[in-house]
């Protein structure tokens, strides 16, 4: 039993949930107050080295948001049913949660091959992936601001693979999906906030990524959203330290293993 049970279908939940989980997230880091003790940048370096402003990122991430929910409803009307009554028998919990947990490993593995083709591809890189990098201090609402085509391949396409791949139905489908945002989201906040559950319990989080958008680490910690296999095991894995500054906040500094 789900609460939206009876009023909108799981198709549409896995549709739209995760893009209204976005926005409600990215938006309470971004209406939090002045955290600088807690920043992995100073203010005045996200405003002195981002290359797009704000505005401009808003609209590209609606843009992907727009490009996805489109690829989600043929996704779903391909392989469930639309009908908000229709009665689904769901697998146990321990089955959906080891369905989960394929749906991350398979994601992992989607975007840490595309993503590193990004980077080593010259082409690629400089008219796709760049424009991702825009954002060389990450903040929040800007975790998904990739060029549409970025979007469709690694985000989109990565989804829609570990779904098909994990045999999950669409409700378990809301729940990862949602998760998988709220994630990626949190990766690119910019804060190293204590007991901060993602910083506990994944080593690829906010400062692990933060060492992808500094020069020194942009070709290594490719991984994400979740693990940090893949680098480990194919060389790509940048290690660093977490550095209190005088002024406040923390540095990432990365140090090759």
């Amino acid at each position: 039993m789900v609460f939206w049970e009876g009023y909108v279908s799981d198709e549409m939940m896995g549709t739209f949930a995760p893009i209204v989980i976005y926005w409600l997230y990215a938006g309470v880091y971004q209406l939090l107050p002045p955290l600088d003790r807690f920043r992995l940048h100073t203010r005045k370096e996200e405003e002195q080295k981002n290359l797009v402003p704000m505005a401009t990122v808003i609209k590209g991430v609606l843009l992907q948001q727009l490009i996805q929910a489109t690829i989600a409803r043929i996704l779903f009307l391909v392989t469930g049913s639309s009908s908000a009554t229709e009665k689904f028998v769901q697998p146990s919990v321990s089955v959906q949660l080891i369905q989960i947990f394929v749906a991350m490993v398979v994601m992992d593995t989607w975007q840490y091959f595309v993503h590193r083709y990004m980077h080593q591809n010259r082409f690629l890189y400089r008219h796709v992936h760049s424009q991702h990098h825009r954002l060389v201090v990450p903040y929040a609402i800007g975790a998904l601001y990739n060029h549409p085509l970025e979007g469709l391949l690694l985000d989109t396409f990565g989804g829609a693979i570990s779904f098909l791949i994990s045999g999950m139905t669409a409700q378990t489908a809301v729940f990862f999906f949602c998760f998988a945002v709220i994630k990626t989201v949190d990766d690119h906040c910019g804060l190293w906030l204590p007991g901060n559950i993602f910083h506990i319990f994944f080593r690829n989080n906010t400062a692990y990524h933060d060492v992808h958008h500094q020069l020194q680490g942009a070709k290594y910690n490719y991984s994400q959203p979740f693990f940090s296999v893949w680098d480990r095991l194919l060389g790509t894995h940048m290690s660093y330290s977490l550095v209190a500054r005088a002024e406040g906040g923390f540095e990432v500094r990365p140090s090759k293993d």
